[in-house]
């Protein structure tokens, strides 16, 4: 696995980040300040940078400073390789991809190049929230196992909804139904068959980092499918719902529909772990994706921990660092108490007031 880091980020008019200009270390960095100072800012622009999407926001022109009309993030990444540039120029309505200063042929060519990971307290949703979190944790993983898969997903959205727009517009006789069913099937099957290549790269190291934390119980993650995997039966699955599909304002089956069940003993965990074992699960979701991404990459990804000590009991806070400390590549955190932050080796230290980023 060949090594990579962001040594150098610049970010203009960003969250509340007017100017900075940030010199990064190798393995940790640790970034303090009281709430509300910039700290959560930073680690996004780091992400937008290597992504062009946000953690925090849907729109991610909602990262723009107020009063502002543009934003940009440029980061340069240090690699085996050698170094070279991403930027995201953000605007009202839009974005501008540069590698190197030269357009990527696509956004998930932008996304794949330099791997990271992020980590923050909303992240608890993995295990307790709805399947959305679980969709977009298997997507991520699926860019590096499948090249394609991010295409294939854009594909299937815009085709179910085209025929979820002629359904409610033009009702179920319409003559374009039937290609929009069948444009679904077969990008919605491909949707599938990605998500479940990135849960086998997942499910082992998800398995032994939850062992580690509760050997106790058994942890497993089964793809919960909506829709038959041949195509030909899941367009006639499509064709059969078309009436209740009008009812309920979207297709009944699909990739947007499936879920990735998590179980604890044989039993669904989102109704029966406990706030620890949620901890617990979460904390061995997110090293599985750092991992997996890794192992699918072949670079060490970067990895972003916002405020974790804050979502994290200590007994999980410890073995994050534990598990931290035997691993390699750089991490960025975010704290309010950087006095109890665990670290070895390399560490650079950042204070954060109003925005303004300095080392100590």
């Amino acid at each position: 696995m060949r090594a990579q880091h962001v040594s150098a980020l610049s970010v203009r008019s960003f969250r509340n980040i007017a100017q900075a200009d940030v010199s990064l270390g190798p393995r940790f960095n640790v970034v303090s300040g009281d709430n509300g100072q910039g700290k959560t800012s930073l680690l996004e622009a780091v992400y937008v940078a290597l992504t062009s999407r946000s953690f925090r926001a849907t729109k991610i022109e909602e990262s723009i400073a107020f009063g502002a009309t543009q934003a940009l993030v440029r980061a340069r990444i240090d690699s085996d390789d050698g170094a070279r540039w991403q930027s995201v120029g953000l605007r009202r309505g839009g974005r501008d991809l540069r590698l190197d200063d030269k357009r990527p042929r696509s956004s998930s060519e932008f996304a794949t190049r330099a791997p990271v990971v992020v980590f923050h307290p909303g992240e608890i949703s993995l295990s307790a929230g709805s399947g959305a979190e679980r969709r977009r944790l298997l997507d991520r993983v699926a860019l590096f196992s499948s090249p394609s898969a991010g295409d294939e997903l854009a594909r299937y959205t815009r085709a179910v909804r085209s025929r979820q727009a002629a359904l409610e517009s033009r009702g179920a006789g319409s003559s374009d139904l039937g290609e929009w069913e069948e444009l679904s099937a077969v990008h919605g099957a491909r949707v599938v068959e990605a998500r479940r290549r990135a849960l086998a790269a997942l499910a082992e190291v998800a398995q032994s980092t939850f062992g580690e934390l509760l050997p106790e119980v058994r942890f497993d993650l089964v793809y919960s499918a909506t829709a038959p995997s041949d195509v030909a039966d899941f367009a006639s699955e499509l064709r059969r719902s078309r009436s209740i599909d009008v009812r309920r304002g979207s297709a009944s089956i699909g990739p947007h529909r499936d879920d990735l069940r998590l179980e604890l003993g044989g039993k669904a965990s989102r109704r029966t772990a406990s706030q620890g074992q949620h901890r617990a699960i979460v904390l061995s979701l997110k090293m599985a994706e750092l991992a997996a991404v890794g192992a699918l990459s072949s670079l060490r990804p970067v990895l972003l921990l916002d405020d974790v000590s804050s979502e994290l009991d200590r007994a999980r806070s410890t073995a994050l660092f534990s598990l931290l400390s035997r691993a390699s590549g750089q991490v960025l955190l975010s704290t309010t108490r950087p006095e109890i932050i665990e670290t070895t080796g390399d560490r650079v230290d950042f204070v954060v007031r109003a925005g303004a980023i300095s080392p100590l």
